[in-house]
């Protein structure tokens, strides 16, 4: 911002067109009268969301594969050789990236390319952002195809809020049968659940029109709840 000199003895405006505050003057031990200069709201942007910024290697990998797609050249070649030659967080952030511009079909080849390394283990906020997008442009042959990948992995007892965020998700997206086939994944996995879990799946199947299932869910609740009162009863 370019520097003005104002006459002391001129009163100080608050110009709103400019976008300058003048704050009040304060005056120094030389005799120099000071202010405080600050800038108002230019336009109407909202704040920048976490973990939205790209890098530029992951930028560029998004315009490469787009350009290919355009071009109806070989996606998968492009991935491999730049996709996968980004970090993780790089590569999930690009990942994003083409989900946030509905190129759903580039995110998830970008996806199953991932699932193939070695770092990847499963994130269910991940994958309820993919069902989310998916569910946003009509696509629910893809969103069983996903939840069919999902099924495959072992389950992860680490991530209940992301599980539990993919089950809204899916209750969202009128996905009753993908809700209860990732909740049998969840009674047959290693871990303790979450009990919130347990009362979004129930919720979600009755409204849902799936009475029997929520019921099933609320029974294991009870036992599950009544296991975890055991438990502590016996460790006291």
């Amino acid at each position: 911002m370019a520097s003005q000199v104002l006459n002391a003895a001129a009163p100080c405006a608050l110009s709103s067109s400019s976008g300058l505050l003048f704050g009040p003057l304060s005056k120094s031990k030389s005799n120099v009268y000071q202010f405080k200069i600050s800038c108002g709201p230019r336009d109407n942007r909202g704040p920048l969301v976490r973990g939205r910024t790209l890098s530029t290697e992951a930028m560029l990998a998004v315009q490469t594969l787009k350009r290919a797609s355009a071009r109806e050249s070989n996606e998968d070649d492009i991935i491999c050789k730049t996709f996968l030659r980004l970090v993780k967080p790089d590569l999930l952030a690009s990942l994003r990236e083409l989900l946030r511009q509905n190129h759903c079909h580039l995110a998830l080849k970008v996806f199953a390319a991932a699932r193939r390394e070695l770092w990847y283990q499963t994130d269910y906020s991940l994958y309820a952002e993919m069902v989310s997008a998916l569910a946003k442009n009509g696509m629910t042959p893809e969103i069983d195809c996903l939840v069919s990948d999902l099924l495959e992995e072992s389950f992860y007892a680490g991530d209940n809020r992301g599980l539990a965020r993919l089950f809204k998700v899916l209750i969202g997206a009128n996905q009753a049968k993908s809700v209860v086939n990732i909740y049998g994944l969840m009674k047959r996995g290693n871990g303790e659940p979450d009990v919130y879990i347990f009362k979004v799946v129930s919720k979600g199947l009755r409204r849902l029109g799936e009475t029997s299932a929520a019921d099933e869910v609320d029974k294991d609740l009870e036992c599950f709840l009544d296991g975890k009162l055991r438990r502590s009863y016996f460790s006291d």
